[in-house]
């Protein structure tokens, strides 16, 4: 299948059961048969039918489940002479030939059909045979349907990512964005048309530098193709007072010979709008680091949990004394040998 794992395409665990496995093929069989949509969708919706197609038919398997889980795609040798053969193989023929989608019912020629009631009330409602008679269903009451191994699903377009620049207040608190993005998709004709849309990104607290959001599907879609994921990259806006490294953050601060050999109180405001005070008592030597612990980032696995606040000093010294300055400091600090 190449770009999807059987087991996202039916939207179950790796654990799943048969019957969990038959009631999410049959709810998007459902949703995704191509005579539920209109013409200018059909082609996506075809795509979807035969990916859904193609997984359950390997998972609803023991011994193809069993291949996959231990060797992965690769393990089941596809031969595959073209894509609409594919699609006819695995799911019937559905919307192909200008019929309207008719359906049959026919084995996979080793002798394992998949019938009972799959797709009861399903047929009913949207199959045909070619007079436009509804059908009807075989002596076992079950319609028969066919899938192959030989399936290959669709491929998605190449993935489209844009930068989301946030404040470090945004990565700090959280933030909620609205993202109106503008992609391109193909008409019932097949030309490109632009449709804009509305996205909402929640922007947890600590996410970091190259942090992705992904959407699946909202990016461009071509002829032929799945529409391919839309991604936003976190971007950290420079602060003028914080530095981020990794969870904590760093504070370059100032202080003149006077407050580093005789103490300072630091008031910084936080990121969040609290005025932290900060006594610093011991003398201060140029590069002279203090650590707060817990006043930095948030931990975006761990939400209780907070890097820390690493406060790193310089020494600002006097560009000239006085004599009688000089003076005093010798008297104060005594004469050096």
């Amino acid at each position: 299948m190449g770009m999807a794992d059987y087991y996202e395409v039916l939207k179950v665990s790796s654990t799943a059961n048969e019957e969990e496995l038959r009631r999410a093929y049959k709810k998007l069989a459902m949703r995704w048969h191509p005579d539920k949509h209109p013409s200018g969708a059909k082609g996506l919706a075809e795509a979807k039918f035969k990916q859904i197609c193609e997984a359950y038919d390997v998972l609803s398997d023991a011994q193809k489940r069993q291949i996959y889980d231990l060797y992965g795609e690769d393990g089941l040798k596809y031969d595959v002479s073209s894509p609409s053969a594919a699609f006819a193989a695995t799911c019937g023929g559905a919307g192909g030939g200008g019929k309207g989608g008719s359906f049959q019912k026919y084995g996979n020629g080793n002798g394992r059909v998949v019938n009972d009631d799959i797709f009861d009330g399903f047929f009913d409602d949207i199959g045909s045979d070619k007079s436009g008679s509804p059908l009807k269903k075989g002596n076992d009451e079950s319609v028969n349907r066919k899938y192959s191994r030989s399936a290959t699903a669709a491929k998605k377009a190449e993935p489209v990512e844009n930068k989301l620049v946030c404040s470090l207040e945004e990565l700090y608190k959280g933030s909620k964005r609205k993202m109106k993005i503008a992609r391109l998709v193909p008409d019932s004709s097949g030309k490109a048309t632009t449709v804009d849309e509305v996205l909402a990104i929640d922007i947890r607290p600590g996410w970091k530098k190259g942090t992705k959001i992904t959407f699946p599907e909202k990016g461009n879609q071509e002829p032929g193709l799945l529409a391919g994921d839309l991604i936003f990259v976190i971007d950290e806006k420079p602060h003028q007072t914080f530095k981020r490294d990794g969870n904590d953050l760093l504070v370059n601060l100032k202080v003149s010979l006077l407050e580093a050999l005789t103490g300072k109180t630091v008031t910084l405001t936080t990121l969040d709008g609290r005025n932290l005070e900060i006594e610093v008592s011991d003398i201060v030597k140029p590069g002279h680091e203090v650590v707060i612990t817990g006043e930095g980032m948030p931990i975006s696995k761990e939400p209780k949990k907070r890097g820390n606040l690493r406060i790193k000093f310089d020494v600002k010294f006097p560009s000239r004394l006085s004599s009688d300055q000089k003076a005093d400091l010798r008297r104060v600090l005594g004469r050096s040998s």
